[in-house]
C-alpha cells in the first residue's frame, strides 16, 4: 500500500488584537475564504494554545468549525531555546507528523501573519526541508499596513526586530541603523512588547537626528488606531503618549 499523499501546512492569518482591551470582529479584518479554511481545519501548530482556542472560537462565530474544539489537535512551538531566535530544527519536525500523514496543518501566529517576527518561520522551513507544500493565507501584517501608511521609502526597508532594552546599547543601536537608512535610503522599522512602547519612543525621539522622519504606527486595524509621520524636531516639540498595551509599530528615514 502506497503511503498517503502528503498534507499541506497552511499559514493561517490572525488579528492584531492580542494583548488589547478590544475584540475586533474576525470577518472585518480577515477574508471569508480565509475564516473558512480555517474552520476545516482540524490539526495546528500555534504559540500558545489558550489564545489559539480563543481565535478558533471567534471564527466559529462566522464559519461552524469542522470539528468540536476540544477534538481538535492542537500542537504548541516548543519554547526557544537560551540564546536562539527561533526554535530549531529538530524540535519542530514532529509537528509536521499529521501533514506527512496526509492531513492540512493550520501555522497560527498569535498576532497577524505566521512565520513573519514569529518563530513559525522555523516549521514553514522544516515543512520545505520534508517536501510539504507551504500555503500562506491573506491577512493583516502590522508591518507592512504601518509601511503603507507611514509615506517613507517603501522600495526599500529592513524589519530590525526588538531593539536591546539596555538604554547604552539601544542608543548605538539607533545610531547604527540611522547611519544605514541615510546611507541607503532605506526605512527601518522595529516593534517592542507593548508596555515598553514609550521607553521606546522616547529612546527614538532622544538619539534620532531632528530631520530624520518618524512614524508611529499605533493599534493598525482597531477602532482608534493612528498612523502618524513627523520629523524627530517636530517630535521633540509635541511629544505623544502611547497607549501601554496597544502594539505599535515604529518606522524611521533619516534625512
Amino acid at each position: 500500500m502506497s503511503a498517503p499523499a502528503a498534507g499541506r501546512l497552511v499559514l493561517v492569518p490572525n488579528g492584531l488584537d492580542l494583548g488589547t482591551d478590544i475584540e475586533v470582529d474576525l470577518a472585518d479584518v480577515l477574508p471569508e475564504a480565509v475564516l473558512q479554511q480555517a474552520a476545516r481545519l482540524t490539526h495546528w501548530v500555534v504559540e500558545n494554545a489558550k489564545t489559539a482556542r480563543a481565535f478558533l472560537k471567534r471564527v466559529d462565530r462566522h464559519v461552524p468549525l469542522a470539528q468540536p474544539l476540544q477534538a481538535l489537535d492542537i500542537r504548541e512551538l516548543p519554547r526557544l531555546r537560551k540564546g536562539s531566535a527561533t526554535p530549531t530544527m529538530p524540535d519542530v519536525l514532529p509537528l509536521l507528523a499529521p501533514a506527512l500523514a496526509g492531513h492540512d496543518v493550520g501555522l497560527l501566529s498569535e498576532a497577524g501573519l505566521p512565520a513573519v517576527a514569529d518563530p513559525g518561520s522555523a516549521l514553514v522551513d522544516a515543512a520545505h526541508g520534508a517536501g510539504i507544500e507551504v500555503v500562506p493565507l491573506s491577512g493583516p501584517s502590522s508591518l507592512m499596513l504601518a509601511l503603507a501608511a507611514s509615506g517613507l521609502n517603501g522600495q526599500s526597508f529592513a524589519f530590525v526586530g526588538y531593539l536591546p532594552v539596555e538604554a547604552t546599547a539601544r542608543a548605538a543601536r539607533l545610531k547604527e541603523l540611522e547611519s544605514i537608512s541615510r546611507r541607503q535610503h532605506q526605512t527601518q522599522i522595529a516593534i517592542e512588547t507593548p508596555y515598553r512602547n514609550a521607553a521606546l519612543f522616547a529612546a527614538l525621539v532622544d538619539h534620532l537626528g531632528p530631520s530624520t522622519r518618524l512614524c508611529v504606527a499605533s493599534g493598525i486595524t482597531l477602532p482608534g488606531g493612528r498612523c502618524r509621520t513627523r520629523t524627530i524636531a517636530d517630535w521633540r516639540a509635541d511629544r505623544a503618549v502611547l497607549a501601554d498595551k496597544v502594539p505599535a509599530v515604529f518606522l524611521w528615514l533619516a534625512g
